[in-house]
């Protein structure tokens, strides 16, 4: 049954260390529910699942799509979902998931022409969602392999998990390159506020929020008129693009906060405020707390506080849902 276009879309950020932008979410507890949500959500970045057990459905808007053991997810980043498992079955869906940020993670790896090797749905005629482990036995194996050794740490793990999830990364987008071809000139968008229209704008927020920019310009990379991209983009994101905008720097700055020893005018400036007192206003209305109460409380947190409290209302699914 599809969403309707008004539906609430629950953000999720995840903390990804700079060092290691990944994140393995495995383990006996985690059983997805039986009861299908009433909201989607999307991430801020690469979510990569494998199904150990029973099955289920994954829910877009407008599209509803089966999964069963062995399957493998694929879910770019601002891709609104949701899954659970098949209602009345014995048992609930065990799963995997693993959290990347391949920008992050193959920087160096890739050519320059990193864009050519993004994996954006608006970008493929069909985009592949779920890979069966029959049809697909490397990703299968590939990700079985990142599994182990994220769970395992042993010597060096970080290393040999990096250049599977790289050869993961890139058979992926062979798959949906060879079976479903590019698409021309963009896609071409409907009027319909689907949030797969708006993913051009988050996009470029996403990799461009230290720069200056218009809404006009994040309205014409959706072909829409800047009044109708603000209308759609607040009704799917409940939020407006500007609010949104500043608030993916704050994210953004948190990070920063906590991982250097930069000033606050420092970090103000490097994810796009154009003064520090405009950034310590909407830090405190977004945190609660001013940026420098942020950095001491987080650098008296251990990891696993650090990732819990990342970003308020926007964090991460860390633990399993009831």
């Amino acid at each position: 049954m599809a969403k309707p276009t008004n539906a609430i879309t629950e953000y999720r950020n995840y903390y990804l260390s700079p060092h290691f932008p990944a994140l393995l979410l495995s383990g006996e507890h985690w059983r997805i529910s039986n009861v299908a949500r009433d909201r989607l959500h999307f991430h801020n970045c690469l979510e990569i699942g494998i199904c150990h057990s029973e099955g289920g459905f994954m829910e877009f808007y407008g599209e509803t799509l089966p999964f069963r053991e062995g399957d493998i997810t694929i879910i770019p980043q601002n891709v609104p979902h949701s899954t659970y498992s098949t209602p009345g079955a014995e048992s609930l869906s065990l799963w995997s998931y693993l959290y990347m940020d391949p920008r992050g993670l193959f920087i160096h790896s890739l050519p320059s022409t990193w864009r050519n090797y993004d994996l954006q749905p608006y970008a493929f005629k069909n985009f592949k969602y779920i890979l069966n482990k029959e049809h697909y036995p490397a990703v299968y194996q590939l990700l079985t392999l990142i599994i182990k050794e994220l769970q395992e740490e042993k010597q060096g793990y970080q290393f040999s998990a990096k250049g599977l999830m790289l050869s993961l990364y890139i058979e992926i987008y062979r798959i949906q390159s060879q079976e479903d071809g590019k698409m021309e000139g963009g896609g071409g968008f409907s009027e319909s506020a689907s949030p797969l229209s708006i993913a051009p704008a988050l996009d470029y927020i996403e990799n461009n929020y230290m720069k200056q920019f218009s809404m006009e310009f994040l309205a014409d990379l959706c072909h829409w008129s800047p009044t109708h991209f603000r209308r759609i983009f607040n009704s799917i994101m409940q939020i407006s693009p500007l609010n949104y905008v500043n608030n993916t720097r704050i994210q953004k700055s948190c990070s920063l906060l906590c991982s250097t020893e930069d000033s606050i005018l420092s970090i103000s400036e490097a994810v796009g405020f154009q003064s520090v007192s405009s950034y310590n206003r909407y830090f405190y209305r977004m945190m609660q707390q001013s940026p420098r109460e942020y950095r001491r409380r987080m650098l008296q947190s251990d990891k696993q506080q650090a990732q819990s409290m990342s970003i308020l209302e926007y964090s991460g699914w860390m633990y399993p849902e009831p």
